[in-house]
């Protein structure tokens, strides 16, 4: 069987790195990654993909990218679920990824604004 997926987008937030109990490092970052055609109102549509990273991948891409950053992603989709509070099965979707390119230059430094 073949499950590969490749996508170029930009982060929507600034990635967020965790660690799981074992070490491991860990990102979820999302793609918005637009549609190669105009709907009738002459936008181009975009879609929002989930993409985890996991250990130097995911540390790299924390250290080194920010919202707006464009990014290159390979790997595959994945579905998994779970029960909620009320017993509801939830699904998720999203691209575990393989290899992740910075495709779009070092962002603009952010000024540190003191409050």
């Amino acid at each position: 069987m073949i499950n590969n997926v490749i996508l170029v987008g930009r982060l929507t937030k600034d990635p967020e790195i965790r660690y799981t109990m074992d070490g491991q490092a860990v990102a979820n970052v999302i793609l918005a990654v637009g549609r190669n055609f105009k709907n009738n109102e002459g936008e181009t549509p975009t879609d929002f993909i989930n993409c985890t990273l996991w250990r130097k991948t995911a540390e790299n891409t924390a250290n080194y990218c920010r919202k707006g950053s464009i990014l290159g992603v390979t790997g595959r989709i994945q579905t998994r679920h779970y029960e909620n509070e009320s017993g509801k099965k939830i699904y998720i979707t999203e691209v575990l990824a393989e290899s992740v390119k910075f495709m779009g230059g070092k962002p603009q430094a952010r000024e540190l604004v003191e409050n």
